[in-house]
């Protein structure tokens, strides 16, 4: 039986969780910080739209996008409308489904909040696509995705809480951070990092599991539901049960005015708002017209839900925002890790937390590769390939990933506005970006690809408000007279972000020439 101390065996376990799981953990990381930024970004990477202006009165909207919709989609069998409501949905939206219900619904709509007329914008996915990342892998099937981020966060979880145990001067660490010291350097950036942001790593990882446990926990539905096929929309079915469902009569039918419907739920949500509306089968006569609330309206990602006749405007099914302490349990945490319903200064808690998340994983991997090789100059050895491998491994995730995200930034400036699968050529730049730099990785020296992709990056980021000058109007020049602050501060963000790596480069430069 093993009879190894706790501690040492506990820095074992959280050292090689790092080395398994730490590039996909950065990804995850990376990606996941980047969304608590996704509606400003979505913005930039679709410059056409207008400043946004909410809240404002919902009935004239509604209005507006109902007759959009009747103009243009008028056999649809579903519609949706998303009302300007706060900093996460800040634009009046449409979209429909077909009656054959083929393939997905449509790339939104986007409409003037106050004529309703159409905005014509890029195809882009924007910085959705970039928040979605770090849960739905990008060009593998989903149930692969869950299952890679469920362990990935269930091993952050393990890391943490190993972390925990080995830290001896767990609360000094919050104070030390020694420069030039070789690994003691890395490992003081690692402690500090993590130490900082405890609270939020633990909280992040846990509720990322908690989002994932219909997917990697099936046995528990399945005890109790069966393993036949239709199990599991059974298992749905329970869990979010249809309201007040009613097949197509074929007979048309008007629809009843919107705002008489959301004049009624503001009356019996006491004045919430409502933020998006879906209408079933309209223009028949068994037309449903849903109200759901705002589920970013608090740290409960929640929302109720009324459903009305749409052509008599009565009340139909009602469902709570509220319908057990376990679920509301699970919704706390699911909205914690979201951080919709946080302000401005809370949000940039979380911008904050998520990018000392981002140096806590990114220092434990190169920790990992510079002790070693002290180690191997201390015993004169060559070089292990598995430690050769991840140092350049690193290179590629560390700086590679912030160059892709870089290069889908300057896609989305330069395709043809006209191509198509435009969106999806943004997302093939970014990764055929950061596989060139796993191939410079791999063929040069390290130190010498660590300044050439910190160069690189600070160039990539840099140059984004140059090249957003020289391919729109909603330059610096243009956006910080007129008050257009989303703009103006992803540009200011960007240069920030090409400093900090220009910086990181020259300091690199620096130590070699001292070395």
């Amino acid at each position: 039986m093993d009879q190894r101390p706790l501690r040492p065996a506990m820095a074992w376990l959280h050292t090689w969780l790092g080395v398994l799981f730490g590039w996909l953990l950065y990804f995850m990381f990376v990606t996941g910080t980047l969304g608590y930024l996704d509606t400003e970004i979505d913005r930039w990477m679709r410059p056409e739209l207008p400043v946004a202006q909410y809240p404002l009165p919902l009935a004239a909207p509604a209005e507006q996008a109902i007759a959009y919709l009747q103009a243009h989609a008028s056999d649809a069998r579903r519609w949706v409308v998303q009302l300007p409501v706060d900093r996460n949905e800040p634009y009046l939206s449409v979209s429909w489904q077909p009656q054959d219900g083929a393939g997905q619904d449509p790339q939104a709509v986007w409409l003037d909040v106050r004529s309703g007329a159409r905005i014509d914008v890029r195809d882009t996915a924007g910085g959705q696509l970039l928040y979605q990342m770090h849960w739905r892998l990008h060009y593998l099937p989903q149930w692969l995705s869950e299952w890679l981020v469920a362990l990935a966060s269930m091993a952050s979880l393990l890391a943490l809480l190993t972390g925990i145990v080995v830290h001896r001067r767990f609360f000094a660490d919050f104070f030390t951070l020694r420069l030039g010291k070789g690994h003691r350097s890395w490992l003081d950036a690692h402690n500090v990092a993590s130490v900082l942001t405890l609270p939020y790593q633990l909280m992040i990882s846990y509720s990322g599991l908690v989002f994932l446990m219909f997917s990697f926990m099936p046995l528990i539905a399945s005890a109790w539901y069966g393993a036949a096929a239709d199990a599991g929309r059974a298992f749905y079915g329970e869990l979010f049960p249809p309201m007040a469902t009613a097949p197509a009569t074929g007979q048309r039918a008007a629809l009843v005015p919107v705002a008489q419907v959301l004049r009624d739920a503001a009356t019996r949500w006491d004045g919430a708002t409502a933020a998006v509306l879906e209408i079933q089968r309209p223009g028949d006569a068994n037309a449903r017209i849903g109200v759901v609330g705002n589920f970013a309206a608090g740290p409960v990602r929640s929302a109720g839900i009324l459903v009305y006749d749409g052509v008599t405007g009565a009340l139909l099914a009602e469902r709570s925002a509220w319908q057990s302490t376990p679920r509301a349990s699970r919704d706390l945490l699911l909205g914690l890790h979201e951080g919709l319903f946080a302000g401005p200064m809370l949000r940039a808690l979380y911008l904050l937390s998520g990018l000392l998340g981002c140096a806590m994983v990114g220092t434990g991997m190169v920790l990992w590769t510079v002790k070693r090789r002290e180690r191997a100059a201390r015993e004169r050895s060559g070089h292990v390939f598995g430690h050769v491998l991840v140092e350049r491994l690193n290179v590629a995730a560390i700086l590679g990933l912030p160059i892709g995200i870089a290069a889908y930034f300057w896609a989305n400036r330069l395709l043809p506005l006209g191509m198509g699968q435009r969106a999806e050529a943004e997302v093939h730049a970014l990764f055929l970006v950061w596989l060139a730099t796993l191939a410079h990785a791999a063929l040069g020296s390290p130190s010498r690809t660590w300044r050439t992709q910190a160069w690189v990056a600070a160039f990539g980021f840099g140059a984004l408000p140059l090249l957003n000058a020289l391919t729109t109007d909603r330059h610096l020049a243009h956006a910080l007279p007129t008050g257009d602050w989303v703009m103006a501060g992803f540009d200011l963000a960007a240069l920030s972000v090409g400093m900090a790596f220009a910086w990181a480069a020259h300091g690199m430069r620096q130590r070699e020439n001292g070395a």
